[in-house]
């Protein structure tokens, strides 16, 4: 919205600067990370109000949990949501799909996300939307969203793989482009679900993630960094990195109550909506599969759920002590800021791996 304020612009002035993605992805983590502070203790508190019990407890989980986090409530994805459209909104140029593209994933699984919480806290369960309902509903908005990022795309990348590494290799998917965006766009989003198990131990990886991805979109929707680095040009992404600077802001809102010990929970409504913008960011921007890379942690961590499922079907035993993997750790003696603090810096590597990936060709 406030790109437009160029049209005030004669080039020399202070109206100039909302020309430049830059400047205004600077504004979006600004806007996004005030807002967070803002309306963070309100939220809790009322959130509090709503939810007489908190978010429910899995009786099945790490027995600490019963003690430690009983009476905390859910939803705190709200806060991260509001930041992140409210800052996008404000500072992104309206006029580019890949925006709208990106918002309308983040949006439609916060809402799958948040009827799911809803139905927990108000019937004081942890069953909420069974899994096929919300598998069915989440793979037909990543179906929308697989084939407006092809319509998007240049005609020379509709349908295309872009494989990392190796220099103008494409693989044409023909009309398995959209299946395949859809499993990258709902895996991304139910496997940040499964790795928000301890205070703080998604929202960093997300952020880590999305930071990365930003870069990766500003670098691929320029002309001059794509001629250099030898990567696909896909104009107009460049916006994009606006709204990973929302997300980054409104993720650090959060993690400022969320800090162990939480006092709010981001819920299925923030690790939904999360992890489907992670994975539209990687359908819009040609890099999937760098997703994976980067956001390795996360494929770890839902592999872990079937891997433990898929053998104890098959043996009646498990391979690990509890899954997703971090309760495996809890499980053998590792603190939770040991396990929330370690994941983080295996995050940390992997994105820097993923981002090499521009370079290495």
């Amino acid at each position: 919205m406030l790109y437009w304020l160029t049209a005030f612009s004669d080039g020399g002035d202070v109206f100039n600067l909302f020309r430049y993605i830059t400047f205004r992805a600077g504004g979006a983590f600004f806007t996004a990370l005030v807002f967070g502070f803002l309306f963070g203790r309100p939220l809790i508190d009322l959130l509090r109000k709503r939810q007489r019990h908190g978010q429910p407890i899995r009786d099945d989980g790490p027995e600490s949990h019963i003690l430690t986090k009983a009476g905390t409530p859910t939803m705190g994805g709200v806060l991260i949501l509001g930041a992140l459209i409210t800052s996008s909104l404000l500072w992104a140029r309206l006029d580019i799909g890949y925006v709208w593209m990106v918002l309308f994933v983040t949006i439609a699984f916060g809402a799958i996300g948040f009827i799911d919480d809803y139905q927990k806290v108000t019937r004081n369960t942890h069953a909420g939307i069974s899994g096929k309902t919300r598998l069915a509903i989440g793979f037909a908005i990543a179906a929308i969203a697989g084939v407006w990022a092809t319509q998007l795309h240049p005609v020379e990348l509709q349908n295309q793989l872009a494989l990392p590494v190796f220099k103008d290799v494409l693989i044409n998917l023909g009309f398995l482009f959209i299946p395949f965006s859809m499993l990258v766009i709902v895996g991304a989003a139910n496997a940040v679900n499964l790795t928000d198990g301890l205070d703080g131990l998604a929202i960093m990886p997300v952020m880590i993630a999305a930071g990365s991805l930003g870069v990766i979109a500003y670098a691929v929707g320029r002309t001059d960094f794509t001629d250099y680095l030898g990567i696909n040009y896909v104009p107009g992404t460049g916006e994009v990195l606006v709204i990973a600077a929302g997300l980054i802001g409104g993720g650090l809102g959060f993690l400022w109550y969320n800090a162990p010990p939480a006092a709010v929970f981001m819920g299925d409504t923030g690790s939904l909506a999360l992890g489907g913008a992670l994975g539209a960011v990687a359908v819009a921007t040609k890099h999937e599969i760098v997703l994976a890379i980067i956001g390795g942690l996360f494929v770890v961590e839902a592999l872990s759920v079937i891997i433990q499922v898929a053998y104890f079907k098959a043996t009646g035993k498990r391979v690990f002590l509890m899954a997703p993997i971090h309760h495996h750790f809890e499980k053998r003696g590792w603190a939770e800021s040991q396990i929330v603090i370690r994941f983080w810096i295996i995050s940390l590597i992997l994105a820097l791996v993923g981002l090499a990936t521009l370079k290495v060709r």
